[in-house]
């Protein structure tokens, strides 16, 4: 795989690969990476960058240990890390003619519809100012409800709402291994995963990283955000000098390809949430409507999980619960509760004024 055919490129950086164990900052090697983004530049690639390292910087800063770190006093010292992590990508980088902006994105950002567009619109503008954004979640406000978790995941968030080509994780461990290869010696690198369901079926995942928050659980979440909103990612060795290079020139790494073409960007959004907020229990008459291009109907739904508002994100499951699609529902929770198992025509009654008929409408649907 190449990065030639990719015109939108998000790269993620973990923790690892800007501070060493020791606690010093690489920065020898953040100039190589300025030096292949360069490169990319040079031939009109629009880069994203997502980058950790805000907190690690910070606990240097102020020579604090990060270990058992409150939520509250990680925000305090985000706040001050995030600064200097700015500031060493806006040195490096300016040596290179290259210029940097910042974002700092929190989780309904992404999930909302309206902020989502917003988000999209302030990437687009600044590809045109040919400024390379810095994205970071705003861990100084974000809570434990409202957060992504990890950078993989926000990374993978925010190659789907910009259109991304292809993700780029550098980590600190080569890719995806048959099994643990810090442990067994027999493990294999997987080189390419088509199908994430089929091909990792019996393969089992633990966390390699020792800064960042996000295990190789995360970034298979990551790459089926990815895959689903058409956008190829490979999980790749960051700590080699210049890695993009590295990895053009045929570095080991995992790459997750989607066989998905670029969904309409309002179903690439539904089907990307990484926090639907409700299920929707649904029976074989109503599957068969849905796999037909239909609406979802009250009359076809058996159960409901979970509280919502109108508009919501939510799951619609088959009867043995496995979920079949995603969608935005037109109505509440507590309505839906009300109205499933009956008739379009009595929702009105029941409910007591007038409504869709429609549960999840088709054009706000994705099956999955």
């Amino acid at each position: 795989m190449h990065l030639k055919n990719s015109k939108v490129i998000a790269i993620k950086i973990g923790s690892s690969l800007l501070v060493d164990k020791k606690n010093n900052i690489r920065k020898k090697w953040l100039s190589s990476f300025a030096k292949d983004i360069k490169k990319l530049k040079s031939i009109n690639k629009k880069i994203i960058i997502i980058s950790s390292g805000a907190i690690a910087l910070g606990c240097k800063k102020i020579n604090h240990n990060r270990s058992n770190l409150k939520l509250d006093k990680s925000q305090a010292i985000a706040s001050i890390g995030q600064i200097e992590l700015i500031n060493l990508f806006s040195q490096t980088f300016l040596k290179y003619k290259l210029n940097i902006s910042q974002i700092l994105l929190t989780l309904d950002d992404t999930e909302e519809r309206r902020r989502s567009i917003n988000a999209k619109r302030t990437f687009e503008n600044l590809f045109q100012l040919n400024y390379i954004p810095i994205v970071n979640e705003n861990d100084t406000i974000a809570t434990s409800e409202i957060k992504y978790g990890d950078n993989d995941r926000l990374a993978s968030r925010v190659a789907q709402i910009t259109n991304a080509d292809t993700l780029i994780l550098l980590s600190d461990v080569d890719g995806l291994f048959t099994k643990n290869p810090k442990i067994f010696k027999d493990a294999q690198l997987i080189k390419k995963v088509n199908d994430i369901d089929n091909d990792l079926q019996n393969i089992s995942v633990k966390g390699m990283t020792e800064l960042g928050s996000g295990g190789m659980n995360t970034k298979i979440e990551a790459a089926k955000i990815c895959n689903l909103a058409g956008c190829n990612m490979v999980i790749a060795n960051g700590l080699y000098m210049n890695p993009i290079n590295k990895l053009e020139e045929g570095n080991n790494g995992t790459w997750f390809i989607s066989k998905i073409p670029k969904l309409h960007a309002r179903k690439k959004w539904i089907i990307s949430s990484i926090s639907p907020k409700g299920e929707l229990t649904i029976d074989d008459g109503a599957k068969r409507a849905l796999t037909n291009g239909k609406s979802l109907l009250a009359a076809g739904i058996k159960g409901v999980s979970g509280k919502f508002k109108k508009g919501d994100h939510i799951k619609i499951l088959d009867a043995k619960r496995k979920e079949f699609a995603r969608g935005l529902s037109s109505f509440s929770s507590q309505e839906i509760n009300k109205i499933k198992g009956r008739q379009s025509n009595e929702i009105q009654k029941i409910l007591g004024y007038v409504s869709k008929s429609e549960v999840v409408h088709k054009d706000d649907m994705v099956k999955v």
